[in-house]
């Protein structure tokens, strides 16, 4: 079966609570030494409202909330033939602990390359708060067909 019938299909949106404990957790588990990601003071002497959430923190957020590969594997997509292949970020303004966020997410593109054998879905993720656009997140997963079950 074809990825390409994914083209258009939307997760349903989430809300989720960014929580300090997360960011921190996070922000020292991809080696932060900048403490505006785990100490509140020095957060708030740096001029934000809260810990900091590292950039890729969002991203973390959309795997947690959206099963990309459950819904690959539902519609008959081989798992052992995905690869993550890119991602990309853009903020609109930073992510604090104490921010609550909602998350639409969608396959949005679809293409193929050497006659089919290499399938790329093209998946877009935004994160508002209170209807403001807060990030925007693209990657791409790629589909090996006839990659060993």
């Amino acid at each position: 079966m074809s990825a390409e019938s994914l083209k258009g299909y939307q997760w349903p949106e989430s809300t989720v609570a960014v929580e300090r404990g997360r960011v921190a957790m996070f922000a020292k588990a991809i080696g932060e030494t900048d403490p505006i990601y785990f100490d509140v003071e020095a957060a708030r002497a740096a001029g934000h409202p809260d810990l900091l959430a590292p950039p890729t923190f969002v991203f973390g957020l959309d795997l947690e909330h959206s099963d990309t590969l459950g819904v690959l594997e539902a519609h008959g997509v081989n798992l052992s033939g995905v690869l993550h292949g890119e991602q990309r970020f853009t903020y609109h303004r930073p992510v604090h602990a104490g921010d609550t966020l909602t998350l639409r997410a969608e396959f949005t593109d679809y293409f193929s390359k050497k006659n089919g054998a290499l399938e790329f879905l093209v998946r877009r993720s935004e994160l508002s708060s209170n209807g403001e656009l807060v990030a925007e997140m693209e990657s791409v997963s790629v589909i090996r067909n006839g990659a060993p079950s």
